[in-house]
């Protein structure tokens, strides 16, 4: 105590007063997260599990919900740099979402040779995801129809069915798994089936499709007939 009754102020090194700021640091330890706290962490766990999507709708979807919670954080916290860059993210990612569901997507279905060496590396390449759709499939033959479906100029998959007259019969329809949320099949069973009928078919049959596959064939148009499914094409 000073000689006047005060008491002294206490002093950091160089006489400068202590650094207030591990004191609070702890006590908001302490206090627990804060609601904007817990905001922050959401966003960028979402931000993270976008990284881990193989899927490039769901990555976009992801990324989306990320950064939209991630401008709620900025509101929240004041800072204007992270409000216009998750903005400016979100307006990117709601771009690229309407460009992926758009009626004009760029979607083909191109006739490939059975024996053509790209189509073989793609089959060698994709063989175990293949397997787990299709278990039965092991190559196509000398005169199967074989299409191989792009998007945006890029391979994104190969239909394959052998012929039987005007009907055609199923034996692999397979998209990889980036593009697998992107209605490619939707698209061909549907808008795309001129490459069925340019090669004079009247129908498609799939015969005791996997449940996976199954489930996927009725979403995109095929009715149930028995154990098989079918398509009718106009």
């Amino acid at each position: 105590m000073g000689g006047n009754g005060t008491v002294p102020a206490a002093h950091g090194k160089g006489g400068l007063p202590p650094d207030p700021r591990p004191v609070r640091v702890a006590y908001s330890w302490r206090m627990g997260l804060t609601w904007v706290d817990l905001i922050g962490y959401l966003a960028s766990a979402l931000v993270v599990a976008s990284l881990a999507m193989t899927s490039v709708v769901r990555l976009r979807i992801v990324s989306l919900v990320g950064s939209v919670v991630f401008v709620g954080y900025g509101v929240a916290l004041g800072s204007i740099p992270v409000i216009i860059t998750n903005t400016a993210v979100a307006a990117i990612n709601i771009w690229f979402l309407r460009k992926e569901f758009s009626a004009n997507r760029d979607l083909g279905a191109v006739p490939i040779a059975t024996d053509a060496p790209f189509l073989q590396d793609f089959l060698r390449s994709h063989a175990a995801d293949i397997a787990h759709f299709h278990p039965e499939f092991t190559g196509p033959d000398a005169d199967d129809l074989v299409l191989l479906l792009t998007r945006n100029g890029l391979p994104a998959g190969v239909f394959v069915a052998s012929r039987d007259g005007d009907t055609l019969r199923l034996k692999l329809d397979y998209v990889m798994s980036a593009y697998r949320d992107s209605r490619i099949g939707t698209w061909l069973y549907r808008r795309g089936t001129k490459a069925f009928t340019d090669a004079g078919a009247r129908q498609i049959l799939a015969a005791s499709p996997s449940p996976d596959v199954r489930s996927y064939l009725l979403r995109v148009g095929f009715r149930a007939s028995g154990d098989d499914l079918a398509l009718a094409l106009g």
